[in-house]
This record gives C-alpha cells, structure tokens and sequence, in this order.
C-alpha cells in the first residue's frame, strides 16, 4: 500500500508541473555538476599536496643525511687532529728529549772518512770499501768498549757545483754510513742522527784539488 503511494506522488506531480519538474532536474543537474567538480577539484589538491609532502619529506631526509654525513666528517677530522696533535707533541718531545741527551755528551772520538783517504770520490755517495773498513774499525772498538754511545754522521761536500745540488750529496753520504752500520751491525735508528752541511764547512781550501778532496767528506762522532 505504502509502495504504491510513493508511485502515485510522483505521477501527481509530473501531470501538475511537468515544467517545473525539468527545471528542478536541471538545477540538480547542475548542482551536482557542480559538487562533482568541487569535489574533483578537492581531490586534484589535496594528491597535489600529498605529492608536494612526500617531495618534502624526501627533501628532508636528503637534508638529513647530509647533516649526518657532515656531522660524521667534522668528527673524523676532529679525531685526525686530535691524532696529529698528539703525535706532534709525542714527535716534540722526543726531539727535545733527544736534543738535550745528545748536548749532554760528550765526544769520544770521530772518525773522519774523506776522498784524500781513497774513501768518497767526486760526486758519488756510494759507500767505498775503504770507508766500510774504517767503519769496521770504529764498530770493533766500540764492542771492546762497550758505552751508551750516540752517533752523529755529517756529510761535506766541496764548493763545485749547485749549493741545494751539494746539501743533498752531503746528505746522501751520510745516509749511507747510517744504512751501512744499521743493516750491518744493527745499530738502532733512534741510536744515530744525520745531517749534511753541503759546501759550508770546509776544512781546507777550496782553490786547490787536494783541498777540495779533504772537504768531500763524511765524519762520523761518537758521543757518550
């Protein structure tokens, strides 16, 4: 009964205003046309924003790492510099240690090993055999004497040639008594000290080819 009344309203109405019923579909026609782009419009801007929030949640996880990376390398550097500190200071120390132990000794004895003596000739840094026997000599004697020895190793050159190009020879030469006596006698490293003074300390003069022979030279002191 109910159900043919519903149907009954709806045909009372249309015989009444046929007119007005068309204008009220078009009206909801439109309205809900209206709603539909409304709500796509919603739809467009709310997944515009979504993507906009997933862009910058990406953005800020970059950021992120980035921060942890650099927070990660200012650490690694700070660590390297606290390393390096403490190997400079260690370094220091030592050196100064090292320093005021060998002007604390005393000077034993010198061995001198120059080119007048058939030892270094004119621009090698080789080793002789003559100067491995004087070396030789000098380790014998400090085995029947045995001290807690320092050695200093000087390397000489004359005034020929380039001064940087001399500094360097004198320091090759000493270096070589230095390997010489390390990997034959086994003297520690910490136990020696090298240093070249080039063409600076000549002990005779230059002028003359013998003079010139004398100053080529490697003196080897030992301090106790």
């Amino acid at each position: 009964m109910l159900r043919k009344f519903f149907v009954a309203v709806p045909m009372v109405v249309l015989a009444i205003g046929g007119t007005t019923a068309c204008a009220t579909k078009k009206f909801v026609r439109t309205s809900v046309g209206e709603v539909n782009d409304k709500v796509d419009s919603m739809g467009r801007s709310l997944e515009e924003t979504q993507e906009r929030t997933r862009r910058n949640e990406g953005r800020i996880g970059e950021v992120d790492q980035k921060a942890q990376a650099a927070a990660q390398s200012a650490q690694q550097a700070n660590d390297a510099a606290a390393n390096r500190a403490a190997v400079d200071a260690r370094s220091e120390a030592n050196s100064k240690f090292e320093t005021i132990d060998r002007n604390s000794k005393r000077l034993v004895y010198e061995v001198v090993l120059s080119e007048d003596q058939g030892n270094f000739k004119f621009g090698k840094a080789n080793l002789p055999d003559e100067a491995k026997v004087k070396i030789d000599e000098m380790v014998s004697r400090l085995k029947q004497d045995p001290k807690n020895v320092f050695i200093e190793i000087e390397g000489h050159t004359d005034n020929v040639g380039n001064k940087i190009a001399n500094e360097k020879l004198g320091l090759e030469r000493a270096e070589a008594v230095q390997r010489y006596l390390y990997e034959q006698y086994q003297i520690p490293l910490h136990k020696m000290s090298v240093i070249s003074y080039g063409e600076d300390k000549p002990i005779a003069p230059n002028k003359t080819r013998d003079g010139r022979a004398q100053n080529r030279r490697v003196v080897i002191k030992v301090l106790s």
